[in-house]
């Protein structure tokens, strides 16, 4: 029974993979799951200076989900790679840094950076504000979509995946948008854009009164939002929006998705990705399946 897929030519022994931002760098989760048994570990943010992240409270749980507006908090690539390389090197799985940015310049700094750095794929997360153009995401443009994929791939040495955002009328605009600036890969869905109220204090929950909604209660529209862009562009994709357990990845799989990201749920139960991979091995002995490349994208009519 084969469980390994090949992103990019790289390859990973299973399609289970951590969502960015939901696991750190692997070290606060490293007590309860064995990263080795993991697909690849994707960091968190990374730019090319700390960013302190929005005012609190910028947490809150609603319903089928959560909303964060953490702001993409992080040290910076400096510390990244002083600290958080070095940790990873110590396991065998994959490591995919997730970059962030303000400008395509922001981003073009960092990946040149990890160019010389023992890391596999570079996640490029452009669901970020684009001070350049008045704070609209990279992400919600397809023009800015190409163009910030085509300046990213002159620099990067490793695979490069787009990270796409929900927050727009068509995905499969965006995603072709990728593959024309060049994306080796895509990964999808991130956030979607919600807010909660307070009714007793009339008030915003959230500092920032905005933020991004994850969890089980947006899996329905990442699973049609994966099948839609399997079926516009050629690259791999791997598929990500309130994984739950092991059901929730195979029918992302099924959906198109030749790997999988697992965000929320890992605040919920630390060893989620671990009984991911476990369960994802149980369904191909059950139904008898060999390699787990005959599942990506095998749905079919009734």
């Amino acid at each position: 029974m084969n469980t390994s897929v090949n992103l990019c030519g790289v390859t990973l022994k299973n399609p289970v993979m951590t969502a960015s931002g939901t696991f750190g760098s692997g070290e606060e989760f490293s007590e309860f799951v064995d990263l080795n048994k993991l697909g690849a570990v994707v960091t968190k943010g990374v730019a090319n200076v700390p960013w302190p992240g929005n005012p609190t409270p910028r947490v809150a749980e609603v319903y089928g989900g959560m909303l964060n507006a953490v702001g993409l908090q992080n040290p910076g690539i400096d510390l990244f790679c002083k600290r958080d390389i070095p940790f990873l090197k110590k396991y065998d799985t994959r490591i995919i840094v997730n970059v962030c940015g303000r400008s395509t310049a922001d981003y073009c700094e960092v990946v040149e950076r990890l160019a010389d750095e023992p890391v596999d794929m570079l996640e490029i997360n452009i669901s970020c504000p684009n001070v350049k153009e008045g704070g609209i995401a990279f992400g919600q443009d397809p023009k800015a979509v190409e163009a910030i994929t085509n300046e990213v791939k002159k620099v990067a040495k490793q695979p490069v995946i787009m990270k796409l955002s929900p927050n727009v009328t068509d995905i499969t605009e965006m995603a072709k948008a990728a593959e024309a600036g060049g994306t080796d890969a895509l990964s999808l869905i991130n956030t979607i854009t919600g807010m909660k109220i307070d009714i007793n204090r009339r008030c915003f929950v959230l500092a920032n009164k905005t933020g991004g909604m994850s969890g089980p209660a947006i899996h329905p529209v990442a699973v049609r939002m994966v099948y839609q862009t399997a079926q516009a562009v050629k690259v791999p994709i791997i598929g990500m929006g309130g994984i739950m357990n092991a059901e929730d990845a195979i029918e992302m799989i099924l959906a198109g998705a030749t790997a999988v990201s697992v965000g929320t749920a890992n605040f919920t139960d630390p060893s989620v990705t671990e009984k991911i991979v476990t369960g994802i091995e149980d369904y191909m002995r059950k139904f008898q399946v060999n390699d787990i490349k005959e599942l990506v994208g095998a749905v079919h009519e009734r």
